[in-house]
């Protein structure tokens, strides 16, 4: 997923949303009640219980608080943390504190003195990395074009574009303008390590960010592939299965920070504090390579 800097006291909180059908019989989904809205309308959105864990934990002891890394991904993560403020003068604001994680583990990170329970101020950022270090980008063949064969569709980004694939993250993914519940098939085997299916909002407000619904799926080579902005509720995988080369796993949408439907995909690879796009080939006829270009068609073979 997209890492950014992340407080250590954010948590999802199932959210209230309503339904109904506009003048063109389409579902519209909102957290606004509409005027005519019966209580049945209403859906309660949460956190699937899978969703990938991973985050950092703070606790106090008397004057003591510690930073504890969590990894509970069935893959590799590293954690980079940084205190921007605490009262002790020993603990220096410029120091990164790292580790990496085997998956299912936990390890504490730093322990602070005189920054607990007396001050509820301290203040701190982290990251994370997922998949190992060590991981290197070879695919045994070139991607499949994540839509059904045959089809195609536009690229609307793709490198060196840089409109919103600005961070060394995104800087090699892929946009492909689908339409809103097109069928999306995996690019390339592997094992799903992280689903998001209860996002039912898009929009270019920065609050948009981490609303998108998300499969990530893990690759024998390390790396890690993205698929974003999916259909609310549709995702067909779940965390800890294996899904072949072209199979189905979820439906395109607009969710999170998006203009208009379309898919986001991107593959990265842990590049030690942070994670990094690698750049991607589709196959074209007799699967050659094909790269991907903005504004160029794409057909799935």
């Amino acid at each position: 997923m997209t890492a950014a800097l992340l407080c250590c006291n954010s948590s999802p909180l199932a959210q209230t949303a309503y339904r109904y059908k506009d003048a063109n019989g389409q579902w519209i989904y909102t957290d606004k009640a509409p005027a005519t809205a019966a209580h049945d309308d209403s859906i309660k959105l949460g956190h699937q219980e899978e969703s990938l864990k991973v985050t950092v934990e703070r606790t106090d002891s008397g004057t003591t608080t510690r930073l504890t890394a969590i990894n509970d991904c069935l893959c590799v993560a590293t954690f980079v943390a940084r205190v921007l403020h605490s009262d002790d003068p020993s603990i220096d604001t410029t120091t990164l504190y790292k580790k990496t994680l085997q998956p299912r583990t936990r390890e504490m990170l730093v322990s602070i003195e005189n920054a607990g329970q007396a001050n509820k101020n301290l203040d701190y950022r982290w990251v994370i990395a997922l998949g190992s270090p060590q991981a290197q980008h070879h695919p045994p063949r070139p991607y499949r074009a994540p839509f059904a064969v045959g089809a195609t569709f536009m690229v609307s980004q793709a490198f060196p574009d840089a409109i919103t694939h600005t961070t060394p993250d995104s800087m090699y993914a892929v946009d492909i303008a689908v339409p809103d519940g097109t069928q999306i098939y995996a690019a390339r085997e592997g094992t799903v390590i992280n689903v998001r299916h209860d996002g039912f909002r898009g929009g270019l407000s920065p609050a948009m960010m981490d609303q998108a619904n998300v499969v990530e799926i893990l690759h024998d080579d390390g790396t890690i592939a993205m698929y974003a902005h999916l259909h609310w509720d549709s995702i067909r995988v779940h965390i800890g299965e294996h899904v072949d080369r072209g199979e189905y796993i979820a439906n395109s949408g607009s969710t999170g920070f998006s203009s208009g439907p379309h898919l986001h995909f991107c593959v990265q690879r842990n590049g030690g504090t942070l994670p990094l796009a690698v750049p991607i080939e589709f196959a074209g006829p007799s699967d050659l390579p094909v790269t991907p270009e903005s504004h160029k068609s794409l057909t799935a073979y």
